[in-house]
Parts: structure tokens; sequence; C-alpha cells
């Protein structure tokens, strides 16, 4: 695997959150690589420091100490509006409770990100990003006329619609039923054909299945998986 394969690399990464006197250490020294293209998902009981991680990997909170490269820029360098652009531009986030707004539109919520960018063309681009979930038929209806499972789609489709490099997902099964669920993993395993590197937290084995590699946090260490196969 060679450098420019690597579009997350984390360096003895450290988190720790003051809760009055106590210090609680979420994560101890974590090292990680994860490559282009490549399905990872994060593992490990409540407490193990996995939505830290996400949340750090996600550009959404900080570490207390250690590097973080993102396709080859030291995020601590980054300003408060940079980081606000390579969120919008260069991840999508799906959420285990979807976090649509009830209001609007599947295709509304879908032009969100690329109303927040100032983007043209955010109808057709939103309109097709659910024409590749399999939901152009429901692009003019409101969530609460959606199942679970289309909700989640939307979700995705708006997670897509920036054309991002990493897509994270928080437990995106979680609210779903089994074979809802399997309909959205299927989804997900799709968007590797696109070469997107897809970062998935979840609890359930039958979903971290689907991964090329699982990444076990216990006590805010990574006890397997930190490195890809083949490095």
């Amino acid at each position: 695997m060679s450098s420019n394969d690597v579009v997350i690399k984390l360096t003895d990464l450290k988190k720790t959150y003051r809760m009055g006197t106590v210090e609680v250490h979420a994560l101890r020294g974590v090292s990680l690589e994860i490559r282009r293209g490549e399905f990872v998902a994060l593992m490990g009981p409540s407490g193990s420091g996995k939505s830290t991680l996400m949340n750090i990997l996600g550009c959404l909170d900080r570490p207390t100490s250690g590097e973080y490269e993102l396709e080859g820029r030291a995020v601590a360098r980054l300003s408060d509006d940079e980081l606000a652009a390579v969120r919008n531009r260069h991840l999508g986030f799906v959420f285990q409770t979807f976090n649509l707004l009830a209001r609007t539109t599947a295709v509304h919520n879908v032009e969100l990100p690329l109303l927040y960018a100032g983007a043209p063309n955010r109808r057709e681009r939103a309109l097709r990003a659910l024409e590749r979930v399999g939901l152009a038929d429901r692009a003019f209806h409101r969530p609460n006329e959606l199942s679970g499972g289309q909700q989640q789609r939307v979700a995705v489709a708006r997670a897509l619609v920036t054309e991002p490099a990493i897509i994270m997902a928080d437990e995106p099964t979680g609210n779903l039923d089994q074979a809802t669920g399997r309909e959205i993993m299927a989804l997900f395993e799709e968007l590797r054909q696109d070469s997107i590197t897809l970062i998935l937290v979840t609890h359930d084995p039958s979903v971290s299945a689907a991964a090329e590699r699982i990444i076990r946090l216990v006590d805010g260490h990574i006890v397997d998986g930190a490195q890809p196969e083949g490095s």
C-alpha cells in the first residue's frame, strides 16, 4: 500500500474529557490508517471510545493530543471555517435516527448540504442522488410518508449528494428491522464500486461482517484491526 492510498492517518491520538474534578480518557493513544475505498467497521462495548473516535474522524471534535491527517492534510491546522468546508464537501454522514427535516420533502432534505455549500444545480443533483438509492419515485414525499428504510435511503442520498470521498455511518441500521437493515447494507456495499471510503460504527456482528476490516476498541485502545491488510 502506498502513502497515496491512505486517506486517514491517526498517530497516538488521545481525547480526555473533564467532568468536574474527574478526567475521562476516551481515547488513549490511537494509531490507525484507513485507505481510499476501504470499508471498515468500528466496534466495541459501550464506553470503548468508538463514538468519540467517529466524531474526531468526522471533524466534529478535536483530539486532546496526537495527529490526524485527512487526505494528507493536518486537521489540527485547519480553521473552524476550513473544517466546516471539509465536513460539507469531503465527508458524508448517515445517522441511526435519519435526522431528516419532518416538514419538507425528501428531495429538499437531500438538497440541504448543497444549499449550505452554495452549490449550483441543487435540485438536479438531489434528484440524481435519490435515483441512485432507488427513491426517485418518492422525491416529493415527506418523511412521515416514507418507511424507516426509505427514510434511511434519503439520508444516504443526502450523504452522497456532495460526492464525498468518505461516508461515515453511525449505527445506520439500528432503527431498522433485519430485512430493511440488510437492504441498507447492500446499498453501502454498492457504494464501494465508486471508491468511496466507508466507516461504519455498529454493535451488530451481522452488520460488521459486510466490512473489509473490523477495528475493535476497548477502553480507548484499538485492540484489533488498526492496519489495513497487506500494509
